[in-house]
């Protein structure tokens, strides 16, 4: 009984840390997700965090991990009634729906600039960062998969493709925060198809 009970406590305690550090990259994107403060916002000492993270890369893996790890409502790559790069499309799409348009793209990428770019970041900042970039980068490939496995698309080299999309959708959304005519933002569609059509057509790493 007792035993079940100091399970209880552990795992409790585990999902304040996730829950506290999920919490501050949903306030900010670029929140330093280092141990002091991510203790500090789960109200647990930096030792409780250490137990079950023993380093800040693990803690940030484990909590950008399960931001994109869980399962999109409707998620375009199960409908079949759409092509395949039409669902590629729309899943990609979903992505660029989280940065907005206009002011809200603007204070999103300004944010990323000054923690980013402005100047050198810190170690904790390079690292959420890095996670940030290499999970959502996962998602892609995961999409890609699933079309694969299905024998959609050609097999071979996904990790390639995911790169190369990701830098698509990171591109798309640096022009959503510069000034813009509303048929640029209307032909990022056409963007995106045109590089899905390259990622889901014969791919050569060459």
């Amino acid at each position: 009984m007792n035993g079940q009970l100091a399970t209880s406590k552990e795992s409790g305690t585990r999902d304040k840390i996730l829950i506290a550090a999920a919490t501050m990259l949903g306030e900010n994107p670029t929140a330093r997700l280092s141990v002091r403060a991510v203790a500090s916002r789960a109200q647990v000492s930096t030792g409780s965090l250490r137990h079950f993270f023993p380093t800040q890369r693990a803690l940030i893996d484990t909590v950008v991990a399960g931001i994109y790890d869980v399962d999109i409502p409707h998620d375009p790559i199960n409908d079949h009634s759409l092509t395949p790069i039409a669902r590629l499309t729309e899943c990609l799409r979903l992505i660029l729906a989280q940065v907005g348009v206009g002011d809200r793209a603007r204070t999103q990428w300004g944010a990323l600039y000054e923690a980013y770019v402005a100047s050198v970041p810190s170690d904790d900042e390079a690292a959420t960062y890095l996670a940030l970039e290499r999970m959502g980068r996962h998602r892609i490939e995961r999409w890609l998969a699933t079309l694969i496995e299905e024998g959609a698309i050609p097999a071979g080299e996904i990790e390639q493709r995911a790169r190369f999309l990701a830098t698509v959708i990171s591109g798309l959304m640096t022009e959503r925060a510069l000034p813009a005519e509303a048929v640029r933002v209307e032909g990022e569609t056409e963007t995106l198809r045109l590089a899905v059509h390259a990622v889901t057509t014969a791919w050569s790493a060459a």
